[in-house]
């Protein structure tokens, strides 16, 4: 089971902001990615609408044999996650404790930000993650737009800097110190987010955290893979439009993503198409 591979969900490309972080920080351990390409952006959906496709997704990856599931989207955190350590045997690790943490420790005034997809924001995980935290005082923000603009390969427009201006405002005028970028989406979009916040806030996303609670979990459950073989990466994207997929698979994870295959839908339940590379 040590040597079974890592399964990582996320709506579309955000997550392989996660899925780059694990294979840095854990380089022996193998991965199975999807991104549910066909129903994103999770973010404008209903809550239960946003369950049935994790947890179908969760559950062919548990099928398949992982040997620890990382949701890396927070809408699907947000509606999957206790189902989803109730329902599966393996290690479940989500991405907004994680973040919380670090912004907890960022902060100097207590004045922190987040930003999120309407599903996020609405479900109030964030200010249930922070409720512990007694000197933190939080405002929250819904940027839908983004996640569209990031899966349509947009991260430096001038329209998307209009787009940040105005839905940061709100939290410009609240003076926050530390911003939660509460998307996996969202680190992408960093370049943009620091030109409209200013020097003086700092950017907190959950990539790197989350990659430290896989490893931490693996370490104390004993599931580190042993390092006789090596690494593989499979990616799959649930949706017909692979060529995009590729495209910001390749940017997002430094141009290694080199080729695509085909599957029928018989042969992945929900996926038309996978890549795969090895280490």
């Amino acid at each position: 089971m040590s040597n079974a591979p890592i399964g990582i969900f996320d709506s579309g490309v955000g997550g392989l902001t996660v899925a780059r972080e694990v294979r840095a920080q854990l380089p022996h351990e193998s991965i199975v990615y999807i991104g549910d390409t066909e129903h994103t952006p999770y973010g404008p959906r209903p809550i239960a609408e946003i369950r049935k496709f994790s947890l179908e997704i969760l559950d062919q990856l548990v099928d398949e044999g992982v040997k620890m599931l990382v949701i890396a989207c927070n809408s699907a955190s947000a509606a999957v996650l206790r189902d989803a350590r109730e329902r599966y045997s393996v290690p479940v690790i989500e991405v907004i404790a994680p973040a919380v943490r670090a912004a907890v420790s960022a902060t100097r005034s207590g004045r922190v930000g987040v930003i999120g997809t309407h599903a996020t924001i609405s479900s109030r995980a964030y200010n249930d993650a922070f409720a512990a935290a007694v000197n933190v005082q939080l405002f929250s923000q819904a940027c839908p737009a983004f996640v569209e603009h990031v899966e349509a390969g947009d991260t430096t427009s001038q329209e998307l800097i209009a787009i940040a201006r105005e839905y940061l405002a709100p939290l410009q005028r609240e003076e926050i110190d530390t911003l939660v970028l509460g998307c996996t989406h969202y680190p992408l979009l960093q370049g943009v987010l620091g030109y409209v916040m200013g020097g003086d806030v700092r950017l907190v996303s959950s990539d790197v955290e989350t990659a430290k609670d896989v490893y931490r979990t693996l370490l104390t459950r004993g599931l580190l893979h042993d390092g006789t073989t090596n690494a593989t990466y499979e990616y799959r994207a649930t949706g017909e439009n692979t060529a995009a997929f590729v495209t910001l698979a390749s940017r997002i994870l430094g141009g290694e993503v080199s080729r695509v295959e085909h599957h029928p839908t018989g042969v992945i339940d929900l996926a038309g198409h996978t890549l795969k590379e090895n280490s």
